[in-house]
């Protein structure tokens, strides 16, 4: 039988919490109006899909008379407000039996981008902690890059997947990924190790870079299921499904550091031309892996030497990468022309590493690129929409 909160921990007191430059209060009726902008936002709106649309004021009184039952029930339930003015909300479920609870919070459109989330985030948690709950947890949608590094921010760490957790206002269900704070733990404020492109994208006039996204699954299916491409691959077959869910998990594995997966397009038509990512990103060593697909249509135009030479220069002007390496089928040499042409020297060779469709093997050719002498990797010279190497012209 599950025990009310309330006779478990007591109802939370409703403090008033000052944090930064934020102030946290019980909503009041007065709120109403910004509520209603705030939730009526298409932003929100995607990633709040249990929220009435449209939002009325109607709901918004709902709301702040909901808020009070929270309070009652012994949870708790906040107005951010900025400089007077309300910003978002930020509420959390009362405590259960072993001091655990969730942490959850909506941003207003005009008060995002300053970290305001991650600052609310931390001073309830902490606030939390000193009532005596020893263990606060956060889930974000995978696709909801804001609230991600939201999370990071606020001290949480990850701890896994929920995979298609929650049922979206589309209809399809989503992956979300799980983040925890305990009380008496460090909580450090997280900043990705791969940041990401000024600006959304790279480019040199001729090809752009730029975020893999659900709409390029068709696109990039079609490409990795060529014969030509299928003939160097050592990964099983994908579904159109697998494909769809890669693109929506990109900017999550971005966030996190795990990998950048970027979609290659035609700078003057915006058609999807290929694919280049960084891969096993290993910190400890500065180091990650580059791959790259071109689709049939696209080559013989150095689209992809282009391609590799904007992510090479990205990476050692804007992470701490020190090294980043290849391997090629030893017979793909069309692979290995784009590495010689973009910096890349040949560093050994792995005999019948790589399985092959027919179950032969062949041998897997190694090549690496060194972070240039005197490159700091500060970012000074990340770009958007420009060749940071001004024009340098590709094969």
């Amino acid at each position: 039988m599950r025990q009310d909160a309330r006779y478990l921990w007591g109802m939370l007191p409703r403090d008033v919490i000052s944090t930064g430059s934020l102030i946290l209060r019980p909503p009041v009726k007065a709120d109403a109006e910004a509520i209603v902008k705030m939730c009526d936002d298409p932003v929100t709106a995607r990633f709040m899909p249990l929220l009435p649309r449209p939002y009325t004021r109607e709901h918004a009184l709902a709301y702040v008379k909901d808020a009070a039952a929270t309070w009652h029930d012994g949870g708790a339930e906040y107005t951010i407000t900025q400089d007077g003015r309300f910003a978002g909300s930020i509420g959390v479920r009362p405590p259960d039996h072993w001091g655990v609870t969730e942490l959850g919070y909506l941003v207003a459109p005009w008060a995002r981008g300053g970290g305001l989330a991650a600052t609310a985030a931390r001073g309830v948690t902490d606030w939390l902690f000193d009532q005596g709950v020893r263990r606060v947890e956060l889930q974000a949608e995978v696709e909801n890059v804001a609230s991600l590094l939201v999370a990071l921010r606020a001290g949480f760490r990850e701890e896994g997947r929920r995979r298609d957790a929650k049922r979206l206002r589309d209809g399809r269900f989503a992956d979300f990924v799980m983040f925890g704070r305990l009380r008496g733990e460090g909580a450090e404020r997280v900043e990705p190790y791969l940041p990401f492109f000024e600006g959304g994208e790279l480019g040199d006039g001729v090809v752009r870079l730029a975020p893999m996204a659900a709409g390029d699954a068709e696109d990039y299916h079609r490409m990795i299921s060529d014969p030509s491409v299928t003939a160097y691959a050592v990964t099983p077959a994908t579904t159109l499904e697998d494909d769809e869910r890669r693109c929506r998990c990109t900017g999550y594995w971005w966030v996190s550091g795990q990998r950048v997966e970027l979609a290659v397009r035609d700078a003057a038509s915006g058609a999807f031309a290929g694919h280049v990512q960084l891969v096993q990103v290993a910190p400890a060593l500065g180091q990650a892996m580059i791959g790259y697909s071109l689709a049939p249509s696209f080559r013989g135009r150095g689209f992809m030497t282009r391609a590799v030479r904007l992510l090479v220069e990205w990476a050692f002007s804007s992470t701490p990468l020190h090294r980043i390496v290849a391997g090629t089928d030893a017979g793909n040499t069309a692979s290995q022309a784009v590495l010689e042409r973009t910096g890349f020297l040949r560093e050994g060779l792995h005999r019948e590493l790589l399985p092959k469709p027919d179950g032969s093997r062949a041998d897997d050719v190694q090549w690496a690129v060194l972070r240039p002498s005197g490159r700091s990797g500060n970012g000074a010279a990340q770009a958007a929409g420009r060749d940071p190497r001004h024009g340098a012209a590709g094969a």
